[in-house]
């Protein structure tokens, strides 16, 4: 593969990009500031990237560590309130039927440490493999895995003490036996 286009890349993972500063950000006016910064490194330094398919994960490290960069700057606290209805529907698993269980999951998400939350959405908003979010984040591949795992287990739980996991479940398991009859 040759050198990334810049366009190209652009409209390929500018949603993807958004969705990931939005998930650590919590705040669309930052999300959008830390997606166009990863953008405006890459149009600087971009043509260091020698290959095309190593371009997204080079985007997606700038933008984290834009987004560490800032918060060790200043501590930014953002109303649940303030998110808007589409972060919602985009950061929520398909299977969550009503409206309030999808602001009480994501407010729940939100509620997580920010190591969580973005190894979270890494893996199921962004739908990065392993070695991906490795990359991204400067971790080895078991760290990974193992911080996925304990990120899950800790929404879970949030979930179940709120009441939001029983009522997801049993969606889940009527979209289910829908789905066999």
């Amino acid at each position: 593969m040759g050198k990334p286009d810049f366009q190209a890349l652009v409209d390929l993972h500018y949603e993807d990009l958004y969705r990931f500063a939005f998930s650590l950000a919590r705040n669309p006016s930052d999300a959008s500031d830390l997606t166009q910064h990863a953008f405006a490194v890459f149009a600087q330094k971009g043509d260091q990237i020698r290959e095309a398919a190593r371009a997204k994960s080079w985007l997606f490290t700038t933008l984290y560590r834009e987004f560490l960069r800032q918060k060790n700057r200043e501590q930014r606290s953002v109303p649940l309130d303030a998110l808007p209805p589409e972060a919602v529907e985009t950061a929520v698993e398909p299977e969550i039927e009503g409206e309030s269980d999808k602001r009480e999951v994501l407010a729940l998400l939100a509620s997580l440490d920010e190591e969580q939350r973005a190894i979270l959405g890494l893996f199921y908003l962004k739908q990065n493999s392993y070695k991906e979010i490795a990359q991204i984040l400067g971790i080895p591949m078991g760290t990974v895995m193992s911080r996925i795992s304990r990120a899950k287990e800790a929404l879970r739980k949030k979930m179940e003490a709120s009441g939001v996991w029983e009522g997801i479940k049993t969606g889940a398991d009527a979209s289910h036996r829908q789905q066999k009859d």
